[in-house]
Order: C-alpha cells, then structure tokens, then sequence
C-alpha cells in the first residue's frame, strides 16, 4: 500500500520503537514511586523534558505530559476559559479538537477571525483587534492539518505578548515537520507523538505554572495533570522528534534531503497533475504550506460513492479527504467553508500527505495511480487517459513508503 496519509498519523520510527522497548524493560516503575527504580523512571521524564526544552526553547518545567494533542487541546481552552475574560479570538480553520473545545468552555466568547480564500490569517487584523482592546486570548494553529497552510505563529506570539494577551498554538502537524524552535515564544503550545513517528496516546503542553488542570486526582506533573505518566511513551515521542529535529538540520554527519527539495517533489506531482488534469485546483496554493502535503480539488465525478478516494484505495493508495459522504450524507470540510468554498467543491478535495520514508519514486507512483484513478472515473476523453504527464511507474509494494514500522 503507498501511504500517503502521514497528516492523520504517521508510522512509528525504527528509533521510537527502540525506545519503547528499551523503556519498557529498563524502567518498569511508576516515575511518583519513593523507591529507586521510582526514582529512574523520573529522572528519565525530567531528561525528556529537558531535550524537549531545547528544541522549542522554553523552561524544561513548562512542560506537561499528556495522552495527545486532543487531551491538550481541551487542557488549554479549559484553563482560558477559567483564567479570562472577555472575547477569545480563534481562526475558523482550527482541528475540530479545538473548535469543539472553544465551544464547550467559551461558547459565546469566541470571536471567529477572517480568513482569506488561501487559508492564512491576516496579522494586521489580529493587530487591530488587539488595539481595540478587551481580548481574553487568541488561538492560532500553526500548521492547518488539511490543507498544509503554514500561519504566521511567530509573529501573531509577538502580538499577544506585546499586547499582554495569552497566545495559544496548537502546532500538533509543525512539531516534527518544521524546526521546533521559537514555539517557546507561545504562552501555550499543543503537539502529540504520532503525527512526526512517536506512539500514539503522548502528546505535551508548554504551559504556565498556574494551568488549570483538566485531568485531577493526583499530583503529576507539579499539579497540572493527574495521572501516571506514560514513560516508554515519552521517552519513544522524544526520539522520534530528535530524529526530525536532525533531518531539520541536517550536518555533514547525516545529511539528507532538505525541505527544499522534499517541496520539490510535491510540488512536481503537483506539476504533472495540472498538466494530466487542468480542473485540478491546489488548496492554498498562494500561501506558504508544509513540504509533506498537497490538498488539492480533484474534478468532478458522476457519483460521490465513486469518489477519488475510495477509487485510489483499491488502486493501492491510501489518502485522504475534506468531506465524508459514504453514508450518503454531505459533511463538508470546516475548513473549506471557512476558505469560501462550496459544499460541491469540498466534496472534491482530496489530501495527499507525504512522510519523512517518501521519496520522488512514491509521488511519481502517486500520480500513475490518479491518472489511472482519473481513466476509470472520467473516461477515456481526459489527458489523463491519453498518458500525458511523466513516465508511468508501477506502484511499489511496500508498507507506509518507507521502512517505519509500528510498535
């Protein structure tokens, strides 16, 4: 199967699976125990906290382990609803983990911000809404998980500090994609483990001291999150995110390809898809956007049940799209609406999401497969169906494009 879904999660790396299993039979202990293999176990929590530190350059006691970004999520959105007030400023484009939770403890707090059609917020906005004044927060993703659209994190950090205002980024698709530092700069960051090659069910907050804890019943992680912590799991989310951090930057030691060039080769499948099918659409194509992912608008077919996307599953690709229309029910994507496109448009959008094993072999084996996902669904009459773009490759047989394994 060629994977190219690494945006919902990706493959565990073959060094987080080493450090689980090495965890697991090192450091079987609850890390609160008074004993000394108590002792071991936390003393390892505190040298991930410290590496994490590092790389998103903030106090190592900032740092609260948790089950996910959802769990995290909810964690910050709780604790600004309780240490706050007045309105929350929040981008329409956020991941249903955050919109559900705004809604839950904000409700009418929340203020939507503007969103162009190329999905990036307008900083000059969130200045003048700052200017004018009574804002109790603002939350901005810093990487979109559909569309790849990378915000402007950074400099909306600088805002709200300058302003005074709590700033919230949930960076759950940049940790592990883009270099982590400066996420320090945030009064409160979100990521998990899965989607860069940790475990699934680990995820941080770079918190305040004085988070109000969403999970209570024990002492945990200085009060803020009840629980005990899942030890091989930190320790396998902290080598996975070393190893990214190292391909980020990569040395003559260990050199590999750059962003720049793993965008080179999304952005020629992106090339030849617009040639083979010239209604195709990229998604924020006018914005800057992750390396690993290409939202793009598919034409139309005849029957939703045909979809590119279960059309492309029997052809041996697995990807991703904006909507859901299995059961015969419209679900379009928040995201695309927020953007300003049409229920039918959403419905087209397929996400191609590549991972840190994919090559320039698996996209050209990725476009081989639309183009003949594209003969079957719109007919012999495309340029698809007459060969246009580059040579044909067979699609590979191999797991998740790359060597990953799970646990």
């Amino acid at each position: 199967m060629l994977y190219f879904d690494h945006n919902a999660t990706h493959p565990v790396s073959p060094a987080a699976r080493a450090a689980w299993l090495d965890a697991v039979e090192r450091l079987p202990a609850n890390p609160s125990s008074p004993h000394r293999l108590g002792a071991r176990a936390d003393a390892a929590l505190a040298d991930a906290r410290i590496s994490l530190a590092r790389w998103i350059q903030c106090d190592p006691g900032r740092i609260v382990w948790t089950s996910g970004a959802s769990e995290a999520n909810n964690t910050v959105l709780r604790h600004l609803a309780l240490a706050t007030r007045g309105p929350v400023l929040l981008s329409p484009v956020e991941h249903p983990s955050v919109r559900a939770a705004a809604q839950l403890w904000l409700g009418p707090r929340v203020e939507a911000m503007p969103i162009p059609r190329h999905g990036r917020v307008d900083g000059d906005w969130i200045n003048d809404r700052l200017l004018r004044g009574d804002v109790g927060g603002v939350v901005l993703m810093a990487a979109n998980n559909e569309t790849g659209v990378l915000q402007p994190w950074d400099a909306v950090a600088a805002l709200c500090a300058a302003a005074g205002v709590p700033f919230f980024c949930d960076a759950a698709q940049w940790v592990g994609r883009m270099p982590a530092a400066g996420l320090g700069a945030c009064t409160f960051v979100t990521a998990c483990g899965h989607k860069f090659g940790g475990p699934r069910g680990t995820g941080f907050i770079v918190a305040c001291p004085e988070l109000e804890p969403l999970v209570v019943g024990g002492p945990q992680e200085e009060g803020r999150r009840a629980g005990t912590e899942d030890v091989a799991g930190v320790l396998a989310l902290v080598a996975a995110l070393r190893e990214r951090e190292e391909a980020l930057n990569p040395t003559g030691t260990r050199p590999g390809p750059g962003l720049a060039e793993r965008s080179a080769w999304r952005d020629s499948f992106i090339g030849s898809l617009r040639q083979a099918l010239p209604d195709t659409e990229v998604v924020g194509a006018e914005a800057p956007r992750l390396w690993n992912t290409a939202a793009v608008l598919l034409p139309q077919t005849a029957d939703c049940r045909r979809r590119w996307v279960v059309k492309l599953d029997r052809l041996g690709v697995a990807a991703s799209t904006g909507s859901a229309c299995s059961s015969g029910r419209e679900k379009p994507s928040h995201v695309l609406a927020a953007m300003g496109y049409q229920p039918d448009e959403s419905d087209r959008m397929v996400r191609f999401s590549a991972g840190w094993d994919t090559r320039p072999e698996d996209w050209a084996a990725l476009f081989d497969a639309v183009r003949r996902a594209a003969t079957e669904l719109l007919g012999g009459g495309t340029e698809a169906a007459h060969g246009a773009g580059p040579q044909a490759c067979p699609l590979p047989r191999v797991a998740f494009c790359g060597t990953g394994t799970g646990l």
